[in-house]
């Protein structure tokens, strides 16, 4: 029997479905010709492994070579070439040197094919899936608050007197220092809109604001502190969190993993540093090394070159794949 033609209407609802579905996205960021890329290739492993329904792209500099831009692509990720954004010069220290070039981050802004993102940092790991974050009302800037009691925190006031916004009853921040610190987000894991005007907004007002310890982090706070809404840290868990607030934090829910915190990169892990013994990060460390190193999680092209869409007859019609995480 003869296949059923494609009528035009039913080309209309297949890609109205699939516009749908790529109108979404999960984005990361990789600079340089390091060993970033196993932790971008370990995210996209993961978002695989928890079914995400769309795709990761990556936003790179142009420094990133040409062997990791193809291996990113061979694990089915849409690789985005960016141009380095650098704030106005002056003698700040960052918190880390590198911090600096974070602020190419910016550049996401432009991915306007994209209705809705969530921003993850190449050095976080998806355990479940996070899909249902992209329903959140439009208009806000979604992240998890961060821990001030950290180290590099210890030029601030808030780490001096111990204050923290993770459990602010502990230390109240004192009269006589004015109104506490708004509230201050982890920039690691954030869900945005793309659009246009912001993003020259963003470039415009970075132009006239000086560079401070947490460079990005810092910036972003300050630029949508009106629209920020807090989500539970089961979405970011900064490991530093594991042992500065516990109390906060149930791990077996915990969704996604973020491995920020001195020697806990699972791809040069060694268990030397401060904290790394601990038997919770041994345990989160080897869980991102398991969804690494499966084979079965691997891009399979064959099995992802197309996307089925039911027309209203009932038969099915098949069209070409978004490069899905």
């Amino acid at each position: 029997m003869a296949p059923a033609l494609v009528t035009a209407a039913t080309q209309t609802t297949s890609l109205a479905k699939l516009g749908s579905l790529t109108s979404r996205a999960y984005v990361t960021f990789l600079a340089g010709n390091g060993d970033y890329v196993k932790g971008v290739v370990g995210l996209a492993k993961g978002l695989r492994k928890v079914n995400t329904a769309y795709p990761l792209v990556v936003a790179v500099l142009p420094d990133v070579p040409e062997e990791h831009r193809r291996i990113l692509v061979d694990q089915g990720c849409v690789v985005r070439e960016i141009e380095p954004v650098y704030p106005p010069e002056n003698q700040t220290q960052f918190a880390m040197a590198y911090y600096v070039i974070n602020y190419s981050k910016l550049r996401i802004w432009e991915f306007v094919e994209y209705s809705k993102m969530i921003y993850l940092d190449g050095d976080i790991q998806v355990f479940e899936n996070i899909d249902h974050l992209f329903d959140m009302p439009d208009g806000y800037f979604y992240a998890v608050k961060d821990c001030f009691c950290e180290k590099t925190w210890s030029h601030t006031p808030q780490y001096k007197i111990g204050y923290c916004q993770q459990c602010p009853e502990k230390v109240k921040w004192p009269a006589q220092m004015g109104p506490k610190p708004p509230l201050y987000f982890n920039a690691g894991m954030f869900v945005y809109e793309p659009n246009l005007s912001i993003y020259d907004d963003l470039l415009k007002t970075l132009k006239v604001t000086p560079p401070t310890a947490f460079a990005e982090q810092d910036f972003l706070n300050m630029y949508f502190r009106d629209v920020y809404k807090p989500i539970p840290p089961v979405y970011n868990l900064v490991l530093a969190m594991l042992w500065r607030h516990p109390e906060n934090i149930q791990l077996d829910q915990v969704k996604v993993v973020h491995y920020c915190a001195a020697g806990s990169k699972p791809w040069r892990y060694t268990g030397e540093e401060e904290n790394m013994d601990r038997e919770d990060i041994k345990m989160l460390v080897s869980k991102w090394r398991d969804i690494y190193n499966d084979e079965t999680l691997d891009y399979k092209r064959d099995l992802k070159q197309f996307f089925t869409a039911f027309s209203e007859d009932g038969v099915v019609r098949f069209i070409t794949a978004p490069s899905a995480a």
